[in-house]
C-alpha cells in the first residue's frame, strides 16, 4: 500500500508525458489503467478534503483509455489541478483503513434538507421515495442500470438504434411546433466523421443551456432526419456537457443509473444529488463488519461499494449491475442481512433472559381431558409441535414462538391445547383474530371443545350490544372465563384481565405491530403463540421472523381431498356454470368472491352486492347469501349460520372468508377477477374448500384483459396444492416488503437486500452475526462499537415491540 506522498510522486511523471505528447503517442500511453490501479492500492489518505478529490481524479480515469484522442486534454488539464490542490492540502496523520468515528453515525443520521441543492420541495420528493436522511438516501439504489459508456462516431449512426455520441456543439435554435404550439430546442453538434441534429421539447431553457464550440455527449435512438440537414436526428437524448471539472458524466458515456422518480423528481436529478451526497458523506460510512468477515467473504469496503453500486466504474459487468450481483451491491447485501439478523438475535436473547414467577405443568387434567374428548387423532406433525409448545411452557423464560402450516392442516388444534395448558396452571387465553367473523367461528368452535371440560369461553369484539360486553368483561375481570376470543376489541382501554398468562396470534401477518404488542402488555410477560397460514420457506421464516422460535405443521389430516384448480376465460363460464349446477344439484354449497363489495365507476370490476343479486336470478332455486367486512356483526353472524346449516346454497363474498371459515359441505370455490389477489390470498381461499369427503373445485374466473402475466401468475396456483410453493412464487412476484408485510411487522425496511434473490448470501450474512453474538452477546467490545452503532440506528423504535412479531 503506498502513501498519498508516494502516489503523487508515482503519477506525476506519467501525467506530464501524457500532457506533452500529442496523436499517436498519447493513444499509446496506457494512463487510464495506471492511475486507477495506482489509486486502488492508495493508503493513509489524511482528510476528508483528500479522499473527496481523490475520487473526482478516479472519475477523470476510469474511462480515459477509452475516450477519443480530442476529449483527453481537457481531463489531463482538470487532473493536473485535482493534484495541484493535493499538493497544497495539509499533511496529516493517515494509517490506512481508519476506525469508524463516532461522527459519522451522526452524519448519516442527518436530515436529507442538509445537503447542496436539496430545499423543502426537493426534500419532500425525496421523502415520498423512502429518503428522509443522508443514510436512506445513499441506500435508495437504482432498479436499473443504462450503459451509455460506448461511444460511436456520427458516420456509424444505425437507424432506430440506441447510441451514444460525443459532438462538438455547431448551432443551437429555438422555436414552436406547429401542433400545440409546444416549444423546441435543436442543436447541431459534430464530430469527426458527420453531423448530428438533436431536438428537445418543451424544455425551452435548453437554448440558453448549449454554448457553441462546447463538447456534448448525447444518447438515445438515432432517426433519420427528413427535414434536411445533418442525415441522422435524435429526439429528447440524454445529455451531458463535457467539462474541466472533474464532475461530469453523469447521464451519458457510462453505465448511467435509473432511479424510481416521483412527480416532479426525475432519474437525472436524482443522479445529481447523489453524486453531491456521495462526495460529502460516502467517506464518513462505517466500516461496521469484523476484518475477518470481510476477508472470508471477499468484501469490498462500504464507502467504495456506495460510490459503486450507485456509479459503476468501467468494466463492471452490466448483468450483475442489474441483477443486484456485483461486487458492490454483495458488500452492502450483506451488511444489511447482519443487521437484521443481529436485530433479531440481540431480541430474542432478551426475551429468553426473562424470568417467570410461575410455569406451566405438562399434561394437566383438562389436557388430558381435552385431547380425550376429541374424537380424531392428531397429526405426527401436530403431536410434535405440541410437544414443542409443552416444552417452551415448562421453562422459566417466555415462550414466543411462531406455528406456520398449510391451509387445513390442524393449527387451530395445536393452538387451543396450548390454551387448555394455560387453565391447566390457573392462567387466562386469550385468542386475537383478524376478523369479526373469524373470532366468532373461533368463539363457536372452543365453546364446542372446552366448555364440556369447565373452561369457560367468552367472546369480545367491538360490535358487541352494551349488555353483552359488560357480561363478558366481568367474567374476564374476576377470572371465571378462562378463554377469550376477540378482534381488536381484546386490547381497548377498560379491557382487564384476572391473570392474562397466554396470548394466541391468530393469522398474525394481518396485525400492526403495535397491536400485538399492547395486548402483551395486558399481561406480565405473557407467553406468545402465533399462527400464520401463509407457508414462509423456512431459511426466510428464520430471518425474517428470527426472534421467534419456529414450528411447521408439514402433514395435513388424513381424509382431505385434493381440490381440482382450473383457469377459467370467458369462452369457457358455460362449463363453469353447469359444473355448479350440477354440485348445487347433488345438495352441496359454493363460494363466489369477488374483491369489492360495490361497483366503482374507477375499477371495472364485478361486485358482491351486484353479483349476488344476478345469480339469485340465474339460480332461482338456490338461496344467494351475501357476506362482506360492511355488515354488521349480528347480520354476518346469521349470514355464516345459516350457510354452514345449508340453508344457503351460494355464498357471494368478498375476502372476508380467506381464512377461518369451515364448511365441509362446500365443494365449489369461483372466484373472480383473481389477478386483483396475491397468489398466497388465492391458496387460501381455495382452502374455504376440500374440508369434507366429497371432490371439491376451485374455479378462477380470469379476464383475457388481465394479460399474459397474469395467467402466468394464476397457473402457478393451478399447478401446485403445495403452499410453500405458491409462497415462494408470490414472494418472488409481489416483491418481500409486501409478502411479509414488513411495514407493520416491527422488522426494519430492506434497502439493499430481497430475500428470496438473496437467498445464498442471507445464509452467509446469518452465520455471520452467529459467531458475532457468539463471541460478543452484547455487542460490548470496542471492535463492535460501529457495529452496535448502525443496528441502533437501523433498529430504531423497533426493538422493543418484537416479542410479538
Amino acid at each position: 500500500m503506498k502513501s498519498l506522498e508516494q502516489f503523487l510522486a508515482q503519477i506525476d511523471r506519467p501525467l506530464g508525458y501524457a500532457a506533452k505528447v500529442s496523436g499517436a503517442g498519447r493513444a499509446r500511453v496506457r494512463l487510464g489503467r495506471y492511475v486507477t490501479d495506482q489509486l486502488t492500492n492508495l493508503s493513509g489518505v489524511p482528510s476528508p478534503q483528500a479522499r473527496q478529490l481523490l475520487r473526482r481524479l478516479m472519475r477523470l480515469f476510469q474511462d480515459y483509455d477509452g475516450l477519443a484522442e480530442a476529449a483527453r486534454p481537457e481531463r489531463l488539464s482538470a487532473a493536473q489541478s485535482i493534484l495541484a490542490q493535493l499538493r497544497d492540502l495539509p499533511a496529516g496523520p493517515g494509517d490506512g483503513a481508519r476506525p469508524a468515528r463516532p461522527e459519522d453515525g451522526a452524519a448519516l443520521a442527518q436530515s436529507i434538507d442538509h445537503l447542496p441543492g436539496v430545499g423543502s420541495r426537493r426534500a419532500a420528493q425525496l421523502r415520498t421515495l423512502g429518503a428522509s436522511t443522508v443514510e436512506e438516501l445513499l441506500t435508495m439504489l437504482p432498479w436499473r442500470y443504462e450503459d451509455r459508456s460506448q461511444l460511436c462516431p456520427v458516420s456509424r449512426l444505425e437507424p432506430d438504434q440506441f447510441h451514444t455520441v460525443m459532438v462538438e456543439v455547431k448551432a443551437v435554435g429555438g422555436g414552436r411546433t406547429r401542433r400545440r404550439w409546444l416549444a423546441i430546442v435543436e442543436l447541431v453538434g459534430a464530430d469527426d466523421t458527420g453531423l448530428l441534429s438533436a431536438k428537445w421539447f418543451g424544455q425551452p431553457y435548453l437554448q440558453q443551456y448549449f454554448k457553441i464550440g462546447q463538447r456534448v455527449m448525447l444518447t438515445g435512438r438515432a432517426r433519420p432526419n427528413s427535414y434536411g440537414g445533418p442525415r441522422f436526428q435524435m429526439e429528447n437524448p440524454h445529455y451531458e456537457l463535457i467539462d474541466r471539472s472533474g464532475d461530469a458524466l453523469l447521464h451519458s458515456g457510462r453505465i448511467v443509473p435509473v432511479y424510481h422518480e416521483t412527480r416532479g423528481l426525475g432519474s437525472r436529478a436524482i443522479r445529481t444529488i447523489m453524486r453531491r451526497a456521495i462526495d460529502m458523506y460516502g467517506d464518513v460510512w462505517p466500516e461496521v463488519l469484523p476484518e475477518w468477515a470481510r476477508r472470508a467473504h471477499q468484501l469490498m469496503a462500504p464507502s467504495q461499494a456506495i460510490e459503486e453500486v450507485h456509479f459503476p466504474p468501467p468494466g463492471v459487468s452490466s448483468a450483475s449491475l442489474q441483477n443486484g450481483q456485483s461486487p458492490a451491491h454483495r458488500r452492502l447485501i450483506f451488511e444489511e442481512f447482519v443487521l437484521l439478523a443481529l436485530g433479531l438475535g440481540c431480541r430474542k436473547r432478551e426475551v429468553k433472559q426473562r424470568r417467570l414467577e410461575a410455569r406451566f405443568s405438562k399434561e394437566g387434567p383438562l389436557q388430558a381431558r381435552f385431547l380425550a374428548a376429541l374424537g380424531f387423532s392428531l397429526t405426527t406433525a401436530q403431536r410434535r409441535v405440541i410437544a414443542e409448545i409443552e416444552r417452551d411452557l415448562s421453562r422459566p423464560e417466555p415462550m414466543n414462538r411462531m406455528v406456520q402450516g398449510d391451509v387445513g392442516c390442524g393449527k387451530t388444534v395445536v393452538a387451543v391445547c396450548a390454551m387448555v395448558m394455560a387453565c391447566d396452571a390457573g392462567r387466562q387465553a386469550a385468542m386475537m383474530a383478524p376478523t369479526e367473523i373469524l373470532a366468532e367461528q373461533h368463539a363457536a368452535t372452543l365453546r364446542r371443545w372446552l366448555e364440556p371440560i369447565g373452561i369457560d369461553v367468552v367472546l369480545l369484539t367491538s360490535g358487541m350490544r352494551a349488555k353483552a360486553r359488560r357480561e363478558a368483561l366481568a367474567r374476564l375481570g374476576d377470572g371465571s372465563a378462562g378463554v377469550v376470543v376477540g378482534t381488536q376489541a381484546l386490547i381497548m382501554s377498560g379491557v382487564d384481565y384476572h391473570r392474562l398468562g397466554l396470548i394466541v396470534i391468530d393469522e398474525q401477518h394481518r396485525f400492526g405491530v403495535l397491536q400485538r404488542a399492547e395486548l402483551a402488555h395486558k399481561g406480565r410477560d405473557p407467553d406468545v403463540l402465533v399462527m400464520t397460514a401463509t407457508p414462509i420457506p423456512r431459511t426466510l421464516a428464520l430471518t425474517v421472523y428470527g426472534d421467534l422460535d419456529l414450528s411447521v405443521i408439514d402433514e395435513l389430516p388424513p381424509g382431505r381431498t385434493p381440490v381440482a384448480t382450473q383457469l377459467v376465460d370467458a369462452s369457457r363460464r358455460v362449463e363453469a356454470d353447469r359444473l355448479l349446477r350440477r354440485e348445487l344439484a347433488a345438495g352441496r354449497q359454493a363460494y363466489v368472491v369477488y374483491p369489492l363489495v360495490d361497483v366503482s365507476e374507477k375499477i371495472d370490476l364485478k361486485a358482491a352486492t351486484q353479483m349476488a343479486a344476478a345469480l339469485g336470478r340465474q339460480f332461482p332455486q338456490t338461496r344467494v347469501g351475501l357476506l362482506h367486512g360492511r355488515m354488521k356483526p349480528a347480520l354476518k353472524e346469521r349470514t355464516m349460520r345459516e350457510f354452514a346449516s345449508g340453508a344457503i346454497g351460494i355464498l357471494v363474498a368478498t375476502t372476508v372468508i380467506e381464512v377461518g371459515i369451515d364448511v365441509p359441505n362446500a365443494t365449489v370455490m369461483m372466484i373472480e377477477h383473481p389477478e386483483r389477489f396475491g397468489l398466497a390470498q388465492l391458496h387460501q381461499l381455495r382452502g374455504r374448500v376440500g374440508r369434507g369427503t366429497q371432490p371439491s373445485h376451485c374455479l378462477l374466473m380470469a379476464d383475457r384483459a388481465g394479460g399474459e402475466e397474469a395467467r402466468r401468475r394464476l397457473e402457478a396456483v393451478v399447478r401446485s396444492q403445495d403452499g410453500f410453493a405458491i409462497a415462494e412464487a408470490d414472494l418472488a412476484i409481489r416483491g418481500p416488503g409486501e409478502f411479509f408485510g414488513t411495514r407493520q411487522s416491527g422488522l426494519p425496511e430492506l434497502r439493499v437486500a430481497h430475500l428470496l434473490r438473496d437467498a445464498k448470501v442471507l445464509e452467509e450474512a446469518r452465520a455471520c452475526a452467529q459467531r458475532i453474538l457468539e463471541e460478543d452477546p452484547t455487542l460490548a467490545r470496542p471492535d463492535h462499537q460501529a457495529l452496535r452503532s448502525a443496528m441502533g440506528r437501523r433498529w430504531a423504535g423497533r426493538l422493543s415491540l418484537m416479542t410479538i412479531s
